[in-house]
């Protein structure tokens, strides 16, 4: 009996030397996760703290696939492709004009004839505009400042121009990340008057929006938990700020969704460029939806539609740009396009702007580099005029060495552009 008491203590101790060791390895799991969790980078929303400074080196022009050399943390070499870096282009003059009334991100802006129209945008991440001001180009003064009705969207508008009137399409309605509205609104812009116009089938953040065959076009956007991408397309029949018909009409969808990009319509064709899929979402059960960060995939995609309502794609941008729906402007056959973020630090994660100016020939369908801006940056609202470029507000870099976004800005700059 001795004998047969001293073979089971003998299990009971193994089995308990077993599970000992399956706790330890388990607890080892859980700090591991917890460890990566608390380093992972922050939001890009909390637009005002500052990430650790990252290093870009210059273009090289020796490789048929350019990358950029860094160092790790061990001291081996690395390389990054220069999609993540600035490209080569040439140096401008800028001429510094008076700054813009407020500082403005995610605004919108409309230029007709020799006014810019700048509406609502961030003022900061807890604090937005409801309300318009105006540029003149001739005299280089801001000025007309007036109110938005009050149900309309503060940020991530589609918005276009006829003209005269300005139709505006959705959006998010408030700071941080809340939800989006579906109200439609036209202003016109000689007596300031403001119309409520049939709402958009469902919400929308930053849709692609242009006129094009006396129909207004939304396309894309972000859905209303703000990151899934939408690829619906609609179109309503409008006409000197009134709308024609009572509901919008479904179209061809976009063959990539999401917000942020450029829409124009140039030789009766309509183009969509660059944008992104993803973005940032409200953080669960915050009280002040505060946003959260979500993964986001930055494309140069550009399609085309045609008198067969098929989209086309044609040749992408230089490198991927989103951030970009108000900072284009047509001159001559061409597009330029302003700034705008590339592709996250593939090992910071971080936001990268872009700090070149993008040009498109639509007869040749070659994209350039014609320029660099003073500084990198987003969101920007671009005018043209007599020859001269212009751009305000936004959010720009950290500095020429940190491509990261910092300072949300109202300052206004123009160079003189010949193309």
């Amino acid at each position: 009996m001795g004998r047969v008491t001293s073979v089971v203590v003998g299990k009971h101790k193994s089995s308990k030397l077993a599970l000992l060791c399956v706790a330890l390895l388990g607890l080892a799991f859980l700090l591991d996760l917890f460890w990566a969790s608390s380093n992972s980078p922050p939001s890009i929303y909390q637009s005002f703290i500052s990430p650790k400074k990252i290093v870009f080196l210059p273009f090289s022009s020796n490789n048929t696939q350019p990358q950029k050399e860094g160092k790790k943390k061990d001291g081996k070499k690395r390389f990054l492709s220069d999609t993540f870096a600035d490209l080569d282009g040439p140096e401008l003059n800028w001429e510094k004009m008076a700054g813009a009334p407020v500082p403005r991100l995610d605004g919108a802006a409309i230029q007709i004839k020799d006014q810019l129209f700048v509406f609502a945008g961030y003022g900061t991440i807890d604090f937005v505009h409801s309300h318009v001001d105006i540029y003149n180009f001739t005299d280089n003064t801001w000025g007309g400042r007036f109110d938005m009705p009050k149900e309309m969207a503060h940020s991530h508008l589609g918005m276009v121009t006829d003209g005269r009137y300005i139709y505006v399409v959705t959006g998010q309605y408030g700071p941080q990340c809340r939800g989006p509205t579906a109200r439609t609104f036209v202003l016109d812009t000689v007596t300031k008057q403001w119309r409520d116009m049939p709402p958009l089938p469902v919400p929308r953040y930053a849709p692609a929006t242009q006129l094009w065959r006396g129909r207004l076009h939304v396309m894309g956007g972000s859905r209303e938990n703000r990151h899934t991408p939408g690829v619906e397309h609609w179109s309503i029949a409008v006409k000197d700020g009134f709308f024609l018909e009572k509901e919008w009409r479904s179209e061809i969808p976009i063959p990539r969704g999401g917000p942020h990009r450029a829409c124009v319509v140039y030789n009766d064709r309509l183009y969509v460029i660059g944008g992104q899929e993803g973005d940032f979402q409200a953080k669960p059960g915050s009280p002040i939806f505060k946003c959260s960060r979500r993964n986001e995939v930055v494309f140069g995609d550009v399609y085309m539609l045609d008198d067969d309502m098929k989209w086309k794609s044609l040749p992408p941008m230089p490198k991927p740009d989103s951030h970009i729906e108000f900072a284009w402007a047509i001159v001559n056959n061409s597009i330029v396009i302003v700034g705008g973020t590339t592709e996250k630090h593939p090992e910071t994660k971080k936001m990268i702007l872009n700090g070149e100016i993008f040009h498109f020939n639509f007869d040749t369908l070659k994209w350039s580099v014609i320029g660099k801006l003073p500084y990198r940056v987003k969101t920007t609202l671009v005018g043209f005029r007599d020859g001269w470029l212009y751009f305000t507000s936004g959010q720009r870099d950290k500095g020429p060495d940190d491509p990261g976004p910092r300072k949300v800005i109202g300052e206004m700059w123009r160079t003189k552009l010949k193309l």
